[in-house]
């Protein structure tokens, strides 16, 4: 059986679920606090400025597929972030980390077919190493085994 308790720790709203002996603590911040999300929603920015100047053929094709990637990232960057514990916002992050990984090959598919701007395809690229560098980081900071992103027990 789960039961639900909140308390507030440091002015954040903090939400703990007990089952079986287990505990995990999220904190209920909201998504648009985080780093990664606003980079990741700058990089979704970019590939729309990218894809524009792909020729038209492209529209549905490699276009549609690379901004559906661009746009996964920050949108399970946020599921997760909404989700009730630290284990499903880590699941929703490997889903954010595989559609960046995604990009990164489409972006290197387009370069390689001459597809668009080659400096809005370098700006692209940047911007998803670095979200990648920050996804790769949360889940170290958020494992059971290291103290949590605010600090608590």
């Amino acid at each position: 059986m789960i039961s639900g308790q909140w308390s507030v720790v440091s002015g954040q709203i903090v939400a703990w679920k007990v089952k079986c002996k287990m505990e995990s603590k999220v904190a209920a911040r909201s998504f648009r606090e985080l780093v990664v999300w606003r980079r990741s929603i700058e990089l979704a920015a970019a590939i729309y400025r990218l894809t524009r100047g792909f020729p038209k053929d492209e529209l549905y094709g490699l276009a549609s597929q690379i901004r559906r990637s661009a746009v996964s990232v920050p949108s399970n960057i946020a599921e997760g972030q909404g989700r009730l514990t630290t284990g499903e916002f880590r699941q929703f992050l490997g889903f954010a980390r595989g559609s960046n990984f995604e990009l990164q090959t489409q972006l290197e598919i387009a370069r390689t077919l001459k597809l668009g701007d080659s400096k809005l395809i370098d700006v692209a690229e940047g911007l998803s190493h670095e979200v990648g560098k920050m996804i790769h980081a949360i889940p170290e900071k958020t494992s059971p085994r290291t103290k949590s992103l605010i600090g608590g027990r």
